[in-house]
């Protein structure tokens, strides 16, 4: 079997699909049962609790960022680099910085939405913003591992 630089880059943007996916489904799973479990409480917390819950859906969406720019824009160019080969491997590297970061983020996500979805009762509804603006901390990094991802490989003229 042949490893080529093209299969190593649709490696590298499936794995990073596939961490943000799995990642996004851990953390709405553990928010989502914060949210039955707050549902049987207080079932006016429904849209509270929505909301809180998909929050680490979108580390979903920078996985597939990712993909779509490993298919478009490094896919094309790869045969044109001095050392394809290693130019395969650097690829799939990148795109491994950014679905890991996919993964930890909407897992941890996860657990903030999960805690504040918790407190929903007690509080009323009113701890809603500031859950949302302490997930917003985890969303970062989901979103700084699309951009380190973009960074390295435009250093290495992949991209």
């Amino acid at each position: 079997m042949l490893i080529t630089p093209e299969s190593l880059v649709v490696l590298g943007g499936s794995i990073a699909l596939g961490l943000g996916l799995a990642g996004s489904a851990i953390g709405m799973g553990v928010a989502g049962s914060a949210g039955a479990a707050t549902l049987s409480e207080e079932p006016g917390q429904l849209r509270n609790v929505i909301v809180l819950v998909s929050l680490p859906m979108t580390q979903t969406f920078y996985g597939l960022i990712i993909l779509i720019l490993m298919l478009t824009t490094v896919l094309p160019n790869i045969e044109l680099m001095e050392n394809p080969e290693g130019a395969g491997f650097s690829a799939l590297a990148c795109a491994m910085i950014g679905g890991l970061a996919q993964l930890a983020s909407a897992v941890l996500q996860g657990w903030v939405c999960a805690s504040g979805i918790s407190l929903l009762p007690r509080t009323r509804g009113q701890i809603l913003t500031n859950a949302m603006m302490l997930a917003v901390f985890v969303e970062l990094l989901g979103v700084l591992g699309l951009v380190f991802t973009i960074m390295a490989l435009n250093l290495l003229g992949l991209f």
